[in-house]
């Protein structure tokens, strides 16, 4: 039940953007096709411990986009606010790649010369919690040179970007890059100076990029 609940709250959170997902079994269907979602929820290990929502983003029979959102709170609390920090980072990104509906306001969008390819970039803006501080220059210019030394196939790409940086100043770092991962990625994410903060504090980002049409 409480996956039905969370498609249906999902669905709704498409249509608002004008996009009609069709619930089919487990899934949530585009025009009964790809792309298709689905949506899980597990409520927390322990208490004062945030729960997780995994949002799977089926591309094609053979490329599956993997999303998980910390979620505070039991049940349908933990999951609302889990979907609300998807509404609020990675939505757009999505939105824009996969389903062509693109506001502005939202993400930042971008041309990048990969090899010898031209890409569309779909930037997310990069979500910060537990700290008030200014994201360093050059983290996405950084990105752009670690994927030159890549070899992509001319078909979409993502790019998830986490890190923590702790009380002390220890850095951690997770970029996936088509969901495997990416050292270089992690390389490129540590190496602006981040600042200094009282307590720890959690950054992450989704970039999309897709082969230009010619």
């Amino acid at each position: 039940m409480t996956s039905g609940k969370i498609h249906a709250q999902l669905a709704r959170l498409f249509e608002r953007h004008e996009v009609e997902l069709e619930p089919d079994e487990d899934w949530l269907l585009t025009d009964g096709d790809y792309p298709a979602l689905r949506a899980h929820w597990q409520d927390a290990p322990a208490p004062g411990q945030p729960g997780r929502l995994d949002i799977d983003l089926v591309l094609d029979e053979d490329r599956q986009l993997e999303l998980s959102y910390a979620g505070n709170g039991q049940g349908e609390a933990g999951w609302r606010d889990a979907l609300d920090r998807f509404a609020r980072s990675d939505l757009p990104v999505l939105l824009a790649a996969c389903w062509y509906v693109t506001d502005e306001r939202k993400l930042d969008l971008a041309q990048w010369e990969l090899g010898l390819r031209q890409w569309d970039a779909f930037i997310g803006r990069v979500a910060v919690e537990g700290a008030d501080i200014v994201v360093p220059p050059g983290l996405v210019a950084g990105v752009v040179d670690a994927l030159k030394g890549e070899s992509l196939a001319p078909r979409l790409h993502w790019i998830r970007l986490f890190l923590r940086r702790t009380a002390d100043g220890t850095l951690a770092t997770e970029v996936l890059l088509d969901n495997a991962p990416w050292p270089a990625g992690d390389r490129a994410l540590a190496a602006p100076a981040w600042p200094e903060a009282a307590q720890a504090y959690d950054v992450r980002a989704l970039i999309a990029l897709d082969v230009r049409d010619y």
